[in-house]
């Protein structure tokens, strides 16, 4: 899917740019995707386990837009990736009532609203689509994210103990929220 482009304006006064990702981008994401899984021991994966080519990078891109299913939104601050976020709509009958996203931001755009906005236009585009659940998974101690995804009426609705073990050998459970969009 392809999302329209959105200028938005941070918190510090300065002009951001929501846009779906661009295969001309493509190695500006990787960069972007490796610093954002080293700043935060939040994310799914280490920098080093990012380990695709700029090629594979842009056949990802080219998936994403061309897909019916996933509508991807990247953040540029002065022509430099700022974060992502992701709603991957389900398919099947039992399923496509739900819609999984996830988001990530570089440390130094934190705070300044984009995460609001991102959610936002996820918020939007799942309503269009019909979807009745949203739902995304976080990790122990996130407590950043968890008060944004609270913002936007996102609740824990299970647990998943020690489901990531970090490079020291301590444990994080991951918890899992959904959003309601109507009364089911």
């Amino acid at each position: 899917m392809i999302f329209e482009d959105k200028q938005i304006t941070l918190k510090d006064g300065k002009t951001a740019i929501l846009k779906s990702p661009c295969v001309e981008d493509a190695e500006k994401l990787l960069s972007y995707i490796k610093k954002s899984c080293g700043e935060t021991e939040y994310l799914a994966r280490y920098p080093e386990e990012w380990n695709i080519t700029v090629a594979q990078e842009e056949a990802w891109v080219n998936r994403l837009r061309s897909s019916p299913d996933t509508l991807a939104i990247t953040c540029y601050v002065d022509g430099e990736v700022a974060g992502n976020c992701e709603i991957s709509f389900r398919g099947g009958m039992k399923t496509s009532h739900r819609a999984t996203i996830a988001i990530a931001i570089l440390k130094d755009y934190w705070n300044l609203g984009i995460g609001s906005a991102m959610f936002e236009e996820l918020v939007a585009a799942a309503q269009n689509r019909g979807t009745e659940i949203m739902e995304l998974e976080f990790i122990e101690g996130n407590d950043r994210a968890m008060h944004l995804y609270e913002k936007f009426g996102f609740r824990v609705v299970s647990e998943k103990p020690n489901a990531f073990k970090l490079k020291d050998g301590t444990y994080r459970n991951e918890f899992y929220m959904q959003k309601y969009l109507r009364e089911i």
